[in-house]
């Protein structure tokens, strides 16, 4: 099994281990001080994440790019938090740099569960059925005055990129490029979105969902939420669901034919873009970009027989 903890995924990536954690919080919230720490396995690309104690998360930007998010979680969670059909982290404190770590950090509650396994879910129905109830309410909050999600952008903005991608997955990954350039330029036809801005979790992948007991019981990670095009969410159905629970989903959600495509679009994308940077430094999600492809390939046979 490939440790997550010891690899590096980004050049400019900060050296940070538990007795940096340590050392931070003794500093500066002397009244934990003293609890244990244990980093904590992820396949997450932004952060790094500790748990002190029993009630309590550390999470740490890994890079430069990141450090935004811990700024835009301090001051998004509290609004959206009481609006949401589950849980999701609560800030219990702002951390600052120091000349151990040159950014600032948060400390969060402690949410129990487990991300889900992908092909092995326990009740796949239900949680279409409750991500959809999540996802519908985000979109109710009043978006007046919400920053752009981090991917306010209309998917043609990214089709050179994922072109480029898929062009480097081309051979080492032996994808069917006619296919899946078929699937892309389909996507690319969808109209945009028409309506107003709403708010959206933008980064809804397995590793971000939290699941107890079959049912889904938090959403985590914040760091990409704001408004824009909401289709951008329903990449869940492909880097999640399963086939035959993605009606359900899409039915539960109110997804229309052009924010289906374009929420496929997305899926397509953010995997095609993946691939190749995660390849060797991050398999876990490596091989999540793989399952989109291969599901969002087999939709496409599907509609061809």
């Amino acid at each position: 099994m490939v440790d997550m903890c010891a690899l590096k995924m980004h050049a400019d990536e900060a050296e940070i281990d538990a007795p940096l954690v340590q050392h931070l919080i003794a500093l500066q919230f002397p009244e934990w001080a003293g609890l244990p720490v244990e980093r904590l396995e992820s396949a997450g690309t932004e952060n790094a994440m500790f748990r002190l104690g029993g009630d309590l998360v550390v999470r740490l930007p890994r890079h430069p790019g990141a450090v935004g998010s811990i700024e835009h979680e301090q001051r998004w969670l509290s609004l959206l938090g009481p609006r949401l059909p589950v849980a999701v982290p609560e800030p219990l404190g702002r951390g600052g740099a120091d000349e151990g770590f040159p950014w600032p950090w948060s400390v969060y509650g402690w949410l129990d569960g487990r991300n889900p396994a992908v092909d092995a879910l326990d009740s796949p129905e239900t949680l279409a059925r409750e991500l959809a109830d999540f996802i519908r309410a985000l979109r109710s909050v009043d978006a007046g005055n919400g920053p752009p999600h981090a991917r306010a952008v209309p998917l043609s903005a990214r089709d050179t990129e994922t072109r480029a991608a898929l062009a480097q997955s081309a051979g080492a990954e032996a994808v069917d490029t006619v296919a899946v350039t078929a699937m892309w330029e389909a996507a690319l036809r969808a109209p945009e979105h028409a309506g107003p801005p709403v708010w959206a979790h933008a980064d809804l992948s397995p590793g971000n969902v939290l699941v107890a007991e079959g049912r889904l019981s938090a959403v985590i990670d914040f760091g990409c939420t704001g408004v824009g095009d909401p289709a951008v969410d329903l990449i869940v159905a492909w880097n999640l669901l399963p086939a035959d629970v993605r009606d359900t989903f899409r039915e539960a959600v109110g997804a229309d034919d052009a924010e289906w495509a374009r929420g496929r679009g997305w899926a397509l994308s953010i995997s095609l873009i993946q691939l190749p940077y995660y390849r060797e430094t991050n398999p876990v999600l490596a091989a999540n970009s793989r399952h989109v492809i291969r599901e969002i390939l087999a939709e496409h046979s599907g509609r061809q027989a």
